[in-house]
């Protein structure tokens, strides 16, 4: 969710030079934003684990080489690297998350139920601070030199991913195969589910065995060409979840299915319509911002009473 407002940043400021720190994995995310972006990946897993590790990342990155720190996650990790800046001299802005906002969205009395900032106005926010103002001017990742996709003409193809983090922002896989049996059998119709867990590849390696037309992405493919593949799909089906940010920076229309969370707090994907989301409306829902709090009454109604047809016809809707 970082991706538009530093494109923003760069095509704006184009006499910055912006640093851009993150996990390995994130790299392929900066590797098509413009040329005064760079990567560079923090392994918190070797190098860079630990109080020890994160000191000696101070000095791989060399810390006192930057003008400004802008963090964009607000964590114990950040929180070390932006004191160490400021003692440094450098200016220093933080993301406010509005959790408090958050707290008031999904308390069981008195709930606020009003939309939060997005996470892109946030972390524009945070640009702003230290004098960067900008105007969103994103529009998606290209990856069409990655020709891993041959799209035939009039065909159909739709994406699934099934699988979230948390239970609360899953949508029954019983339901769910009843959603993939439906589609594979339209014609024209090629379904690619995505997931990369253990237990995800074997859910989707039966289903594609046992529906036609239907196969899986993903898995040991590279992130870019999952998201070269996404940007060939007419229409990606998701939970609230990183492949709906996915597929929305490659500019391919999204419907997600909502359980405990809601886009009211801030995290629909970028350019998604909030009439693209399926969900229940309910008084106790939602129940959490992230999904990762149990149903209070044990049964997830908020996922259970959606139906499968519902989700085939929002999917099959054509885009106004």
């Amino acid at each position: 969710m970082t991706v538009p407002p530093l494109y923003a940043l760069a095509t704006q400021y184009p006499d910055l030079d912006i640093t851009v720190l993150s996990r390995p994995f994130c790299a392929p995310f900066f590797e098509r934003l413009p040329h005064n972006i760079h990567f560079v990946a923090a392994d918190f897993h070797g190098r860079h684990k630990g109080f020890v590790g994160l000191n000696r990342l101070l000095c791989d990155v060399n810390i006192r080489s930057f003008d400004y720190i802008a963090d964009l996650h607000d964590v114990l990790r950040t929180q070390w690297l932006r004191l160490v800046g400021r003692l440094c001299g450098k200016r220093v802005a933080v993301i406010d998350k509005g959790r408090a906002g958050k707290r008031a969205l999904v308390r069981r009395r008195h709930r606020q139920f009003v939309q939060q900032k997005t996470s892109f106005e946030r972390y524009a926010d945070v640009f702003s601070r230290l004098g960067f103002a900008t105007h969103d001017t994103f529009e998606r990742l290209d990856f069409s030199d990655l020709h891993t996709a041959q799209k035939p003409a009039n065909a159909r193809w739709i994406g699934i991913a099934p699988f979230a983090k948390h239970r609360g922002k899953i949508y029954p896989i019983d339901k769910m195969e009843q959603v993939v049996a439906t589609l594979s059998a339209l014609p024209n119709t090629t379904l690619f589910l995505f997931g990369a867990g253990a237990s995800e590849r074997a859910i989707i390696e039966r289903w594609c065995r046992q529906y036609g037309h239907t196969y899986a992405a993903g898995g040991d493919q590279q992130i870019a060409h999952e998201l070269a593949l996404m940007a060939h799909l007419d229409v990606m089906l998701t939970m609230d979840s990183a492949n709906m940010h996915m597929a929305s920076l490659v500019g391919t229309r999204v419907v997600s299915v909502w359980g405990a969370t809601h886009p009211y707090a801030g995290f629909l994907g970028y350019g998604q319509r909030e009439a693209d989301c399926i969900q229940r409306d309910m008084p106790c829902r939602p129940c959490s911002v992230f999904g990762n709090k149990p149903c209070r009454y044990g049964d997830y109604r908020c996922l259970n009473t959606i139906t499968p047809n519902a989700i085939v016809c929002k999917l099959l809707e054509e885009r106004a």
